[in-house]
């Protein structure tokens, strides 16, 4: 059964002012992720993955082409309407968590659901990453793959649909960047939110549903793992 698509981009091109000189992040990007897809976005420093992720997720606009988010084309909103978008939809999950050290980990959480419309319980939400009995303690208390936990957590408390990470396991030991990717597909499966995350580590693409490689800003290849996909201990980094 085909799913519907949730994001798609059709001839995305964004250029960028750099020391007086036109620099193109993305250069024509076709793509299309279907709804509870989990699709890696691999590429060299500067092929352009987090113009990209920044583009889907609302937080920049393209020089050019067109951005849908199911039936709504996010490239004809204003900012008004892209921050709808970002706060009801799209959940961000980054290589460095953003916690406030002076909150605990509920306390990050619920910074999130005060703002939402059909928020999980805080507490539900660390329970889904298995960190309910750290729920009060601080980030400084936490390990490294804890701490990123609970940013999963806080991005997936307010019920997104689509979920962004950026290089997630970046700065995390291999044991523990397994156990974030446990989190995110357990996220994917249990929710069945989309997901689109950016490697450098083609071992963890592995457990994507597909995996689209970027060069120069243009779509290189792209790849359907459907049928052969690995769960996160099944990796080989």
């Amino acid at each position: 059964m085909t799913r519907a698509q949730a994001i798609t981009t059709l001839g995305l091109v964004h250029i960028y002012r750099s020391e007086g000189q036109d620099v193109a992040a993305l250069s024509g990007v076709d793509l299309s992720v279907a709804a509870g897809e989990v699709v890696g976005l691999l590429g060299p420093s500067g092929s352009g993955k987090s113009t990209l992720l920044n583009i889907i997720g609302g937080l920049d606009v393209p020089t050019s082409g067109e951005v849908r988010y199911r039936d709504t084309i996010l490239t004809r909103a204003d900012e008004a309407e892209l921050t709808a978008y970002r706060r009801r939809h799209v959940g961000f999950v980054f290589q460095f968590y953003n916690l406030i050290p002076s909150l605990t980990a509920v306390e990050n959480v619920a910074l999130v659901t005060d703002i939402s419309e059909t928020p999980m319980n805080p507490e539900d939400a660390l329970r889904l990453v298995n960190l309910g009995e750290r729920q009060n303690h601080f980030p400084a208390q936490l390990s490294g793959g804890e701490q990123q936990r609970v940013a999963i957590a806080r991005a997936i408390a307010k019920r997104p649909s689509v979920l962004l990470c950026d290089e997630p396991t970046g700065a995390l030991d291999i044991s523990t960047g397994i156990v974030v990717l446990e989190a995110l597909a357990r996220v994917n499966s249990d929710m069945g939110t989309t997901t689109v995350v950016i490697t450098h580590n083609a071992a963890i693409a592995a457990m994507a549903d597909r995996v689209v490689r970027l060069g120069d800003g243009r779509v290189t290849s792209v790849e359907d793992r459907t049928e052969t996909k690995l769960l996160p201990r099944e990796l080989s980094w």
